[in-house]
């Protein structure tokens, strides 16, 4: 895998205070790799929209090349229960988002379940709206009147799109403010459903099963605690020695194993690799 070059320029905007609820942030950026640029991303149960210009990326999925998508500049990649790779050589500029799912569903305007495990250039997707965006947003002067433009799109769609069922829509809740660690039992039992309705419902609007959902959760807030500042931030060859276990315990896994076989798959790597890797001072 090629190093990874730094980002000529990365800007990131605030949606008006309406949005906030759904979409957190709009990251721009424009970016040159002089060589192939490969890099892993990890699974995540949120929904990427790059609406980009300039130098196209394939995103490839090793556990199948039908996932993917080659030489797109912009596209949409559901709910992903495993890491995959992009690649671009080339100067790219555009903007990312990360929707949550049931944010997705209304934007997009179709069940995620058609996008699990997927990457999909936007000209596939019905209407042909998120393409006219993408030029729009080219064509745009600068920054700020891009993010304006996401603005006026977004509130758009999401006044146009019927509310997600209020019942899924506090499952997704439950789950998410429980970190992964609540029970999916117990999760239908308070919503008077079947586990076996609760996780068609699931796969359907959000793309993976509500425990595939509970394990990603356990694995973003794991991540993100050893990215964080009071986290430990060395190895053993460095003088610091990771206590894996407690982390585990932290995030809500049974034992160690069970933090690191998540991390193969949902990042393709152990979180001790990944920590030895992120870049210092």
């Amino acid at each position: 895998m090629t190093a990874v070059t730094p980002v000529d320029e990365m800007v990131v905007g605030l949606p008006e205070v309406r949005l906030r609820p759904y979409v957190d942030r709009y990251i721009g950026y424009r970016e040159r790799a002089d060589v192939p640029l490969v890099r892993r991303e990890t699974a995540g149960v949120f929904v990427v929209l790059i609406l980009g210009w300039g130098a196209p990326l394939d995103v490839t999925d090793p556990r199948s090349a039908e996932r993917g998508v080659r030489r797109a500049d912009s596209f949409v990649a559901g709910t992903f229960d495993g890491w995959c790779t992009t690649r671009t050589v080339g100067v790219g500029e555009g903007v990312e988002l990360l929707l949550s799912p049931l944010t997705a569903r209304r934007v997009l305007g179709l069940p995620l379940g058609e996008l699990t495990n997927r990457a999909v250039s936007v000209g596939q997707l019905p209407g042909g709206w998120l393409d006219r965006l993408r030029c729009r947003l080219a064509e745009a002067p600068d920054w700020p009147r891009r993010f304006a433009l996401l603005d006026l799109t977004l509130a758009a769609r999401l006044a146009a799109s019927p509310p997600v069922d209020a019942r899924l829509d506090w499952a997704w809740r439950w789950l998410v403010g429980s970190g992964g660690r609540g029970a999916v039992g117990a999760l239908a039992t308070e919503l008077g459903w079947s586990r076996r309705h609760l996780a068609a419902r699931f796969r359907q609007e959000i793309g993976l099963p509500p425990k595939t959902a509970a394990r990603l959760l356990r694995f973003e807030r794991a991540r993100a605690a050893l990215a964080s500042a009071d986290a430990p931030t060395g190895t053993a060859s460095s003088g610091r020695v990771v206590d894996w276990a407690e982390v585990a315990a932290r995030c809500g896994y049974y034992d160690q194993s069970h933090l690191i076989r998540d991390f193969h798959q949902f990042a393709g790597a152990t979180p001790a690799a990944l920590l030895a890797a992120r870049p210092t001072g």
